[in-house]
């Protein structure tokens, strides 16, 4: 997203330990930052419900409703995401930061409308078991983390890195806050406190927005004409999104490895938590990714395409080539070692958070296959970003279907050959994706002077 990897660059060139400090903060709050405290704050709601006045069943409940609104919100954003964020990047390019907030908002209300009548009939149709309270929370809540999840592609733009922290602090803690007066009411006042919490996001981020990109107009469909339009972004994070959730479905749905909670919500006790603690694994590897990528990587990836298109000598734009060749090279390694110390040091202390958290250590064989899973999802992105600077839309889009596939199908097996197996579908899919897309990054490097010359490639 344009802005950030400028930002990264400015707080590192301070060439200070607490300068290095707050570039990977910022870059951890950027990339992770709004899902990991999400998962956080609900852990922490749980955790302080089951001490207080809410029943086991009903925290169950809640945790469940949680998951499937981050699911389906995540999923059915995913593609505008991913086609919005490259509409408002180049809109950056042009310096026509006008017509921002008019498309944001143009955005929003399709988003609201569609995401409306879908959660609408859903209720309708698949909740009718449970009460209107109820389903008037799910609806709710699902239109707010819609509309959040576009929101928050632009805080890699804000340059107040400060202030995006003391926001999402501000809105978790909101969101807490609200369990504990609201717990009284059970699932409901918990469901409350999550739709006050994002809420709160959702209208503060915004005005961020409103504040940075002022303008005169109130509401544009700009983004949707034909020749702004991306339907391979559409599909791409449409497929990544179905992807990542696709072996999460499968396993409720099997009712050999799930039970009924709420309504037609289903959930698999043993495939769940283990899966999310995993996810809270990433945050270091997150942010080393963002930092790597959008400052050295960016930078020589700039200077390529500048002297391709500025007449710079050839011998100049191969050894350009080269340097953004050993960034890629270097930034990757990075990441993996950060991953590996990660996964020794959970190795070693995931007995004991188990335990801290009350959770059984029927748990950790599938916590450790997880984390080695989660691990290498920061590669394959890593590998994915690369792909979208490169503008090799057609790999990206076959790379997600390609995971779509395998993890589903490996999923699938890992089903029918028992518990010990359990994760492994997931793991293994995104090992492959990632082999495949170091394998096709090659090529694609190889020949790179030659397509950006001589070929019209996607």
């Amino acid at each position: 997203m344009a802005g950030i990897g400028f930002q990264l660059r400015k707080i590192l060139a301070k060439d200070t330990y607490g300068a290095t400090l707050r570039a990977y903060l910022y870059a951890g709050m950027i990339s992770s930052g709004p899902w990991a405290l999400s998962i956080l704050s609900v852990m922490v709601i749980g955790l302080l419900s089951l001490g207080a006045l809410v029943p086991a069943l009903e925290v169950r409940q809640f945790l469940i409703s949680v998951t499937y609104l981050m699911a389906s919100s995540l999923i059915f954003t995913g593609g505008w995401q991913l086609f919005f964020t490259r509409y408002i990047s180049d809109r950056l390019f042009e310096q026509r930061d006008d017509t921002v907030m008019p498309n944001l908002l143009g955005i929003l209300l399709l988003i609201t409308v569609t995401a409306s009548a879908m959660a609408l009939i859903s209720i309708v149709f698949l909740f009718q078991g449970t009460t209107w309270l109820y389903g008037v929370l799910m609806f709710s809540n699902f239109v707010v983390l819609c509309n959040l999840w576009i929101v928050i592609i632009f805080l890699s733009g804000m340059k107040a890195y400060n202030r995006i922290l003391l926001t999402m602090l501000l809105g978790y803690s909101v969101m807490i806050g609200a369990s504990l007066l609201l717990d009284q009411w059970k699932v409901y006042g918990l469901l409350s406190a999550l739709l006050i919490g994002h809420a709160t996001l959702l209208f503060v981020f915004l005005a961020e927005i409103l504040r940075l990109y002022p303008s005169g107009k109130l509401v544009s469909f700009e983004f949707l004409k034909s020749t702004r339009l991306y339907f391979s972004l559409i599909m791409t994070g449409l497929l990544y999104n179905f992807g990542i959730w696709i072996d999460k479905f499968i396993f409720w749905f099997n009712p050999e490895t799930s039970h009924q909670v709420i309504g037609p919500l289903r959930g698999s006790l043993l495939y769940d938590l283990p899966i999310f603690l995993a996810y809270l694994a990433i945050i270091l590897g997150m942010a080393v990714f963002l930092v790597k990528i959008e400052t050295d990587f960016a930078e020589w990836y700039e200077k390529l395409f500048n002297a391709v298109r500025d007449g710079g000598t050839l011998s100049y734009i191969h050894h350009a080539r080269d340097e953004m060749t050993g960034a890629i090279r270097e930034g990757l390694f990075a990441i993996c070692k950060i991953q590996a110390v990660t996964i020794v040091v959970l190795l070693i202390f995931a007995p004991n958070i188990l335990d801290w958290l009350g959770i059984s250590r029927y748990h950790l064989p599938l916590f450790y296959i997880d984390v080695v899973g989660v691990s290498i999802q920061v590669v394959f992105m890593a590998l994915l970003n690369v792909f979208f600077y490169l503008d090799k839309r057609t790999i990206v889009l076959s790379l997600c279907a390609l995971f779509v596939v395998l993890n589903a199908g490996l999923t699938l097996l890992s089903q029918q050959l028992g518990p010990l197996y359990f994760g492994y579908g997931f793991t293994l899919s995104l090992l492959v994706c990632a082999l495949v897309a170091l394998y096709q990054l090659s090529k694609t490097l190889d020949s790179l002077v030659y397509s950006t010359f001589m070929l019209r490639t996607d």
